[in-house]
């Protein structure tokens, strides 16, 4: 029986703790909030019947009760007037929620001695009054008690205070009265009151589930909406700047080509840097971030940049304002020019660049578009170099559509069939006899007009089948040639992105002994342009290329001094002079030193010198004096197919036999 007791004992302590629970009122802001909010929809109804009330019993004992006590009701009214208005929305709305936590706490403690206030005016009252008036007083404080304990629902508190300062007084002083029905009035007073009460509690916890959904609810949507957020910045945001991305500038690039008026189109650039991988090569991957982030920075504060981001690597796109003119967009691109070249402090050391950029007026219907033409503007600024800064304009349009169809030609055509291969002779000045062919590639579209290297290799670059070609002018080349039969050397040009390409030696490698060539019968000619690109891994190619056994040459070497100080590290043969450099042999001293020079270094380093473009005697015998005699140009002969230039060769032998046997008959 203890045990069973003590049981029911522990069992109803925890139900009326439960219970309990649903009086207590929610701490924390977002509570606080939704109560007073609550209370502001309820208050001044509750006040507006507290005013009614107190003037309806005022009026009703006006002939009866002393004036004293009448005049409590302009008090009642006059307090319940001023904490209607204290509690209208939009005032409860205004305040912070420190504020709306200290009304709501002070309320607990207000409610309660007011209805203590209006009660004991009530009794006061009651003597005076004949029956009539004394049920007119009971139904009064019912119906107050009534309004005020629903209109405290949300502050569950408040009503359990209420409802004891009307309840109890007042059924206290009805059974001290003796009143015929006092039990009965009482007991139905404090009946009803613990219903109220109850369906307070009721509708409290009902609101706070509610409010706790709410606040779910909207926690949920606040992280969808930083999800969502997220995803944006993620989408439009360039991680590494903090402005545009490419997605993002070509966004707003298509929202100025949908605008309808032709006015509101801008000028676009396209901006890249001239020296960024150097910059990354020397000082390393954060000197090139923080450089990025510069430039961003210094685009934005030009005037007249209308939106710009970072395309990707170091290129960006800039809108320049759609009133902008010519000049002042060329003005603003000088401008840009200008404070690209200021120095950069990084960790000490200061970085200096320039950026070429290429500029085009919008039109068309695609973003495409426009960047086709920016980039053309861009292209030929990088040629120009020194930051350039080109417009593009009708020549360019021209030039454009004839490179587009050349590059959907070259796209599409089977290069074995488009391309032909011409061999111009190398020759040994010392005894006039050719040692080598270098293989000069042409390709046409329709086999009618052949373009040379210069025309097309920037199309085979831009398609992707520079390893191609290279491919099959090399497998072309030493089934022409057969430099195991002739005892030529055969030369041919590697494409700069082919100098770099991964694998490329194994499959040149692979393609000589298909052949049954010797790699040492095949000399490969890079360009500085080649070594720019990438300088160690180019290094680490061309030594795979000498490990496996094929000879090295610096091809157009002169054109640009870049390459000058990394000749001593570079697995090579031979040095090819440019031909500009030799056509000024001649007559230009200046051009005499500086080739003596190279070919004096070319001596100190174990390389070989040669130069091309030879075309008169005077050239020629200039070159001799200086100490070279590799020599190839029209001078010695020109480019030709594979059976003439074999023929001359075969010629040359014929004769030179023809010699020795005539000079030992004698």
């Amino acid at each position: 029986m203890r045990v069973g007791a003590r049981r029911w004992l522990r069992g109803s302590a925890r139900s009326l703790r439960r219970h309990g629970r649903h009086w207590q009122q929610r701490s924390g802001d977002a509570f606080t909030i939704a109560y007073a909010r609550s209370v502001s929809h309820r208050a001044p109804l509750l006040y507006l019947a507290v005013i009614f009330n107190a003037l309806l019993v005022a009026w009703a004992f006006r002939a009866r009760a002393p004036a004293a006590l009448l005049l409590v009701a302009p008090g009642i009214v006059a307090v319940a007037a001023y904490r209607a208005l204290y509690w209208l929305p939009a005032r409860v709305a205004a305040r912070p929620v420190e504020r709306l936590r200290a009304d709501i706490t002070s309320m607990h403690r207000l409610g309660g001695w007011g209805a203590l206030v209006f009660v004991a005016w009530s009794l006061g009252l009651y003597p005076y009054g004949d029956p009539g008036l004394r049920e007119l007083l009971h139904f009064v404080i019912a119906v107050t008690m009534f309004a005020a304990v629903l209109g405290m629902a949300h502050a569950p508190e408040t009503a359990v205070r209420l409802a004891l300062a009307f309840a109890v007084p007042w059924s206290l002083f009805v059974l001290a009265t003796g009143h015929p029905d006092a039990a009965a009035i009482s007991l139905a007073q404090v009946f009803v009151t613990a219903i109220l009460l109850t369906m307070t509690q009721v509708q409290h916890r009902d609101f706070v589930r509610l409010e706790l959904s709410r606040q779910l609810l909207e926690r949920r949507e606040q992280q969808t909406a930083e999800l969502a957020s997220a995803h944006y910045r993620q989408a439009t945001v360039d991680h590494l700047t903090g402005g545009r991305n490419r997605r993002a500038i070509l966004a707003c690039l298509e929202e100025h080509l949908a605008a309808p008026d032709d006015a509101s189109r801008p000028w676009l650039a396209l901006f890249d840097l001239d020296g960024f991988k150097h910059v990354n090569d020397t000082y390393g991957h954060a000197a090139g971030d923080h450089v990025l982030r510069a430039v961003n920075q210094r685009i934005g504060q030009i005037a007249g940049v209308a939106a710009h981001g970072r395309l990707g690597g170091d290129e960006f796109a800039i809108l320049f304002e759609s009133t902008s003119s010519a000049d002042s967009v060329m003005s603003a691109a000088r401008a840009l020019s200008k404070a690209i070249r200021e120095p950069i402090a990084f960790n000490g050391a200061t970085l200096r660049l320039c950026g070429s950029i290429g500029l085009h007026r919008v039109q068309g219907a695609a973003a495409s578009t426009c960047l086709e033409r920016a980039d053309a503007a861009l292209y030929k600024a990088k040629n120009l170099g020194d930051g350039a800064i080109v417009a593009f304009g009708p020549e360019d349009e021209v030039a454009l559509q004839q490179r587009s169809t050349a590059m959907r030609q070259f796209n599409a055509c089977a290069l074995e069939e488009r391309l032909r291969l011409l061999y111009q002779p190398i020759f040994d000045c010392r005894d006039g006899r050719i040692v080598g062919m270098e293989a000069l590639a042409r390709w046409s579209p329709y086999g009618v007009e052949w373009q040379s290297p210069g025309e097309f290799l920037a199309i085979a670059e831009a398609t992707g089948r520079t390893g191609e070609l290279t491919r099959l002018v090399l497998a072309r080349t030493l089934a022409e040639c057969r430099p195991w039969e002739t005892g030529l050397e055969v030369s041919i040009n590697l494409a700069a992105r082919d100098v770099v390409r991964e694998g490329l030696p194994e499959t040149i490698a692979g393609i000589v002994a298909e052949a049954g060539a010797s790699p040492a019968s095949v000399m490969l000619e890079v360009t500085e342009r080649a070594l720019q690109l990438d300088p160690k891994r180019a290094a680490a190619q061309l030594l795979a290329f000498r490990e496996l056994g094929f000879r090295i040459a610096l091809d157009d070497f002169g054109a640009g001094w870049s390459s000058l100080s990394q000749l001593r590290d570079l697995p090579l043969d031979r040095i090819k002079l440019d031909r500009e450099l030799v056509g000024a042999l001649a007559t230009d001293p200046g051009a005499r030193a500086v080739t003596g020079m190279i070919v004096a270094l070319a001596w100190q380093l174990d390389m070989g010198c040669s130069i091309e473009g030879v075309e008169s005697e005077a050239q020629a015998e200039a070159a001799r004096a200086l100490g070279i005699h590799l020599m190839q140009g029209y001078h010695f002969g020109r480019p030709e197919p594979a059976h003439v230039a074999l023929r001359v060769y075969a010629g040359q032998n014929t004769e030179k036999l023809a010699a020795s046997s005539a000079v030992g008959i004698g």
